[in-house]
């Protein structure tokens, strides 16, 4: 995405520690990011996690967040410099979040639309998310395994043309 600066981990991490919470599930997680993601970037013209998204088979998937979560499935917590082991584990495709996320770095437009997302989207079966993300025109855009464009991101959400010249013109 990388709308608004360079992806930042240790947002990500806190990010994903504060969905977690009430969606533990991989799958609804990582598409309730997307989802929030998408709200806040309608809303306040800023993407919430930074993060580019590739078109995978079962819909978007953010790929610095979900690298996180393959570091510690994996055991390479060491290969990048955050605590992952003491954040949380992975049992199966169940996050489970093993301290507190530190919502100082979130702001209150950041939290309300991950609130709402959670709200909307965090009870969803995975085929009732495979079948809405699949039907989103960014996802749409892009070809299997490939990132999903920046340009193709934002113009799919609501006012997206007009957002996406407000970004791209000085």
């Amino acid at each position: 995405m990388n709308i608004s600066g360079s992806f930042k981990p240790q947002k990500a991490l806190e990010v994903l520690l504060y969905i977690v919470k009430q969606c533990p599930d991989m799958y609804t997680a990582l598409k309730v990011l997307y989802l929030a993601d998408k709200l806040h970037l309608g809303r306040y013209a800023r993407s919430i996690s930074t993060d580019r998204y590739v078109a995978m088979s079962h819909g978007p998937v953010p790929s610095g967040t979900y690298d996180l979560v393959k570091y510690v499935r994996n055991g390479w917590q060491d290969i990048i410099d955050l605590p992952l082991s003491d954040a949380f584990e992975i049992d199966g495709y169940v996050i489970k979040p093993l301290r507190e996320p530190d919502t100082s770095v979130l702001s209150e437009s950041e939290i309300e639309c991950l609130d709402e997302a959670i709200s909307k989207f965090g009870k969803m079966s995975f085929g009732q998310l495979k079948d809405l993300s699949h039907k989103d025109p960014a996802y749409k855009s892009a070809d299997e395994n490939d990132f999903i464009s920046v340009e193709e991101f934002v113009k799919s959400v609501e006012g997206g043309e007009e957002l996406w010249d407000y970004l791209t013109n000085d």
